[in-house]
């Protein structure tokens, strides 16, 4: 994302002032396409499954019908109208394909050519749809970035710290192609905050900013701002945009599902928010995933767990796993299994160490770790630094004892560092992964930790455990955080 100037960076063109038009018909132009390869791969791999590389399918279902109810679903999802955060975008994507398979499957079967439509085809189709338009739209996000073109110029008001987080966000998901042309501020420049976003003036002078350069998309970043003058703010700036976001004052709520209504005579607005593992249904979604995921991952993972099982028991003596009790769901004991890291006699170790060295003491009170641990063997030190040691929780999974996302496994004297928020730890089960791990691991402070696992159970959807799953993957092979 650049942060040039507005006139330099957005040139008088065609596709910039056609740009409402143009990406939405790059971005269906190329899910046709997408669809139509996912007909090709689905068809042939079909016939190679069942050694039948033949089936009657009409052209016109191929070539039109069913890549149509494709893209009519991506549509009504906000895909080619909204700007949205890749992982957002995805989720999208996965609900557009999962309905278009069943608005599929009612059509064959109204059009009385079910017995000739391959259930296979249609299943692997669904398959080869979501993989290849997620990846086509990922390949055309990083073109247009790279490429300068599509991106949405935008006015930042606020520098601070929230500013900071806004800015960031951007620059990190490739799914929000902006370009924040600079911003405003009465506090003057802040590149302890924004860096070299070029200062444009202040609050006041945000009209003369907007005309002046003719951005559409206005950002306030500022929820430290009073009601009066936020209101203000928004009052004065709304005529002459397009779009105008702010963010309130509400950073760290569980506002992920959250709905907006209004009492139009009153002026007034509601916004519901939901705790969504207080559901049961939900816990049952959650625990049907586990299941099925689990299992896999067991059969899949089974020659790693023989491999790390023979070279802990060459490395030293004493048990292959141990059995630590943490608090799990309301707030009962059990044992959570993980593959031996540390010598048998480990507390013995521990005492005196923390006896010999008060920092290393004060450390170990603070966060129940430590980074140079005296225990970890040097097979041990491998499996933390990886997060394999954390393997053989599966079991503690498909025992109904764990989940694969949650909150953080805690042990008896940490209840009291929870404080309030302990009765979000008790209504779920602890994870194998989760938040805080995802975003630093024991790079994060242990109130960051808390705030975390408290968001995560009030925000839960079965998209969020995916996205997590998958972020955990790149943060393991990163090493980032892990001790």
């Amino acid at each position: 994302m650049s942060h040039t100037a507005f006139s330099e960076n957005h040139p008088d063109s065609f596709i910039h002032h056609h740009l409402n038009y143009f990406l939405p018909t790059i971005y269906t132009i190329t899910d046709w396409l997408m669809i139509l390869l996912a007909e090709f791969f689905a068809y042939h791999l079909r016939g190679a499954l069942t050694g039948n590389a033949h089936f009657h399918m009409p052209w016109l279902n191929l070539w039109v019908a069913f890549p149509l109810l494709f893209l009519l679903f991506f549509r009504q999802g906000g895909i080619y109208t909204k700007h949205m955060g890749y992982w957002k975008l995805m989720e999208c994507i996965c609900r557009g394909c999962t309905y278009a398979i069943g608005a599929i499957v009612v059509f064959v079967y109204l059009s009385h050519i079910s017995a000739s439509t391959s259930r296979l085809f249609v299943g692997l189709l669904w398959i080869f749809a979501l993989v290849l338009v997620t990846l086509s739209r990922y390949i055309i996000a990083h073109i247009l970035n790279w490429a300068g073109v599509g991106s949405v110029p935008v006015l930042l008001v606020g520098a601070g710290k929230t500013a900071n987080l806004v800015l960031q966000g951007i620059r990190d998901d490739v799914g929000l192609n902006f370009n924040i042309i600079g911003y405003v501020d009465d506090a003057g420049p802040q590149e302890e905050n924004v860096g070299n976003l070029p200062y444009l003036g202040t609050f006041a002078q945000a009209v003369d900013v907007i005309e002046k350069t003719q951005v559409q998309d206005v950002c306030i970043a500022a929820p430290g701002l009073s009601p009066e003058k936020l209101n203000r703010l928004i009052h004065t700036i709304q005529p002459h945009v397009r779009n105008l976001a702010f963010v309130p004052d509400l950073i760290g709520l569980p506002v992920n599902g959250i709905e907006v209504e209004s009492l139009f005579n009153e002026r007034l607005m509601f916004m519901s928010l939901k705790n969504n593992l207080a559901r049961p249904y939900n816990r049952f979604i959650k625990r049907v995933f586990d299941l099925v995921l689990t299992t896999i991952g067991v059969i899949v993972l089974s020659p790693i767990f023989l491999l790390l099982a023979l070279l802990i028991k060459l490395d030293s003596r004493g048990p292959i796993i141990f059995a630590h009790q943490r608090i799990g769901k309301d707030g009962k004991l059990f044992p959570c299994l993980k593959f031996r890291t540390m010598c048998v006699d480990a507390d013995k170790k521990l005492k005196e160490y923390l006896a010999e060295n008060p920092e290393a003491q004060k450390e170990w009170e603070a966060e129940f770790k430590l980074k140079d641990d005296p225990r970890v063997t040097r097979v041990g030190r491998v499996l933390r630094k990886t997060s394999l040691d954390e393997l053989p929780q599966l079991f503690n999974v498909l025992i109904g004892q764990m989940s694969l996302v949650g909150p953080r496994p805690i042990v008896t004297a940490e209840i009291p560092k929870y404080g309030p928020y302990i009765k979000d730890f008790y209504m779920v089960h602890p994870g194998i992964t989760g938040m805080w791990q995802v975003n630093g691991r024991s790079d994060t402070t242990y109130d960051e930790r808390v705030q975390m696992d408290s968001w995560y159970v009030r925000n839960w959807g079965v998209w969020l455990d995916i996205m997590l799953l998958w972020r955990t993957i790149g943060v393991v092979l990163q090493h980032k955080g892990a001790y």
